[in-house]
């Protein structure tokens, strides 16, 4: 059995594996925290992208739009309408809320699982065991976020496309 030695150093093998305060694993912890805090802020930046993009498509389609209805209607009417219309279903995409996003633990959970059980785990168990949930989450959100970054790419160059059939359509090409 070893034991620990004395200056300080926590990261040493103990009675059959590493010490209870191995700083370790606390930074690849903190690391996986600072990761999902980052995800989290990408899916916040996404949704005020989607509300600049619900700005954009208004402001291009009412200028636009008006000028170009004044001659009646025709294909590039219809084509710019149906490109609104478009953009509007994958902005609603992106914005309801039924995206099912893991940025937090439920706490009822973590001390059921690590603190009230028959034996307690050690901050060391407790980092790694958490670190390696949020990488799991991370992929999981990732999945989403993907899903949300197409979305509002392809939003983005529908929006492009509604302007130039609206162009078109003052044009009377």
């Amino acid at each position: 059995m070893a034991t620990r030695p004395r200056g300080g150093e926590s990261n040493r093998p103990v009675a059959g594996g590493l010490d209870d305060d191995d700083p370790r694993l606390a930074f690849i912890y903190q690391e996986a925290v600072r990761g999902l805090t980052h995800q989290q802020t990408v899916v916040e930046n996404m949704s005020t992208r989607a509300g600049s993009l619900i700005f954009a498509t208004a402001f291009a389609n009412s200028l636009l739009g008006g000028a170009a209805l004044a001659n009646g209607l025709g294909v590039w009417d219809w084509t710019a309408v149906t490109l609104l219309f478009s953009i509007g279903g994958l902005i609603v995409f992106m914005l309801w809320p039924y995206h099912q996003y893991t940025f937090r633990f439920d706490p009822e959970e973590l001390l059921h699982q690590y603190v009230d059980g028959d034996k307690p785990a050690t901050m060391s168990a407790l980092h790694r065991a958490l670190a390696l949930r949020i990488k799991a989450d991370m992929a999981s959100n990732w999945r989403i976020i993907q899903r949300l970054r197409v979305a509002l790419q392809f939003a983005l160059v529908l929006l492009l496309l509604d302007i130039l059939a609206w162009l078109l359509a003052i044009a009377g090409v």
